[in-house]
């Protein structure tokens, strides 16, 4: 299998009907718990001397399927399955935290990973220091002795950023580091973070993965190289390398956060996202062709004042972008700029085709403006530092036609001259 080619990889990867009774893909192990035969298997079970499941809120075999494969997609060791996205960003954080502690981010987040570094976190005295991540002077400007990592999106939602990958591994692992980076908007399809260095790669499985919208999840997938014996981590990390060696990170985040928080994934949602996967890089195909031509068909609109998308060739980090995605595409996500608010209102209100609503990575062409929904209750000054303006919009661009994605795009700008 691991010769084979991405597309190939993606449907056949971790399959086994002659486990399933000839099924294609795994059945849905829709039970809270598991039979043992006898105590010292379930006494195996706890211990970790056997992976056997034991309830659901500690593993389910639905789930361990899903694991692998995204685990075998994006290159690494070995992954946990979370109910979301951001129970995967929480869960992955906090297993490397302790009051007092600090972290490097860039500061062009999802507005929850914002809200949970920069509002929840000092609460518990971690404090996040955000930074622009293509400025990687400033990057290393912010790190200090008490820095426990590096936090990066491979796009920034919705600056539309693009941060040098291998530049920023390079410097954390200077610094006795790992780098976390979340590749929801890429995808393995388009980049595979830990070949470029990453130390842990996270995703909200509700967005590209699955495609269809109708399933939450998230996904923490460990590379498996980090030397987590270094001093900084050593004292905290000392019991789960003893137990697991190399998934000793994986080993942490499982036993202190994820079954204690109770942050698992239902069985019928990691069966649907595997549903979805078998699509991926078809779909992903799909959606970086037709953002594209619609970045490149806004641009040329006169009601438009702007667009950022980074497969235009204004766009800052074009260059980097073409690296590190391997000439395969930009992404599916772009964002563009009207006259003012009123305008954005207006546009919306006129759209037939393009759905309204707050996803991305569906196979539908999907729109929001984030200054009056997700960011609405942010200071002013903080939406402006995050560039998020009321001028903004973020397109989701789906699977249809290309040529109806812009009629409708035009016959509501129509509407708003």
């Amino acid at each position: 299998m691991k010769n084979w080619r991405f597309h190939t990889r993606v449907i056949h990867e971790g399959l086994r009907p002659e486990d399933w009774e000839g099924a294609t893909l795994p059945p849905i192990y829709q039970t809270a718990s598991h039979r043992h035969p006898t105590a010292e298997s379930l006494s195996a079970a706890f211990g970790g001397q056997s992976a056997d499941h034991i309830y659901l809120r500690l593993s389910n075999p639905t789930n361990r399927f899903l694991e692998e494969k995204l685990a075998a997609l994006e290159g690494g060791a070995g992954a946990i399955l979370t109910s979301s996205g951001m129970a995967a960003i929480a869960n992955a954080c906090l297993a490397l935290l302790r009051p007092g502690d600090e972290f490097v981010a860039g500061n062009s987040l999802f507005m929850s990973t914002y809200v949970l570094f920069a509002n929840i976190f000092p609460k518990y005295g971690i404090t996040a220091r955000f930074v622009e991540p293509t400025d990687l002077e400033a990057l290393k400007a912010a790190l200090s002795p008490r820095t426990r990592f590096i936090f990066v999106e491979t796009i920034g939602n919705p600056k539309m950023d693009v941060p040098d990958l291998a530049a920023l591994a390079e410097i954390a692992h200077e610094n006795g580091l790992p780098l976390i980076v979340d590749n929801t908007l890429a995808t393995p399809y388009l980049c595979r973070p830990i070949e470029l260095g990453a130390d842990i790669v996270i995703h909200s499985t509700t967005k590209y993965l699955s495609g269809h919208g109708c399933a939450t999840g998230g996904v923490i997938i460990d590379s498996g190289r980090f030397d987590w014996t270094q001093s900084r981590f050593a004292e905290d990390f000392k019991p789960f390398v003893d137990r697991r060696g190399p998934l000793a990170y994986l080993d942490k985040v499982w036993r202190e956060y994820h079954i204690n928080f109770g942050t698992t994934q239902a069985p019928f949602h990691a069966y649907l996202t595997a549903l979805g996967l078998d699509t991926l890089a078809l779909r992903m195909e799909r959606h970086c062709e037709n953002a594209l031509k619609v970045a490149q068909f806004l641009s040329e609109q006169p009601e438009v004042q702007w667009v950022r998308y980074p497969g235009l060739p204004d766009h800052p980090h074009r260059e980097v972008a073409e690296r590190q995605f391997q000439g395969k595409g930009f992404g599916g996500l772009l964002t563009f700029g009207l006259k003012d608010q009123e305008t954005c209102f207006r546009f919306i209100r006129n759209l037939r085709l393009v759905y309204h609503l707050a996803n991305l990575g569906d196979c539908k062409t999907l729109i929001i403006h984030p200054y009056s929904s997700q960011y609405l209750a942010f200071p002013e000054d903080l939406k402006r530092s995050l560039s998020i303006t009321p001028d903004l919009l973020r397109l989701s661009v789906g699977l249809e036609d290309v040529e109806d994605i812009c009629e409708d795009l035009r016959q509501a700008l129509d509407k708003v001259k």
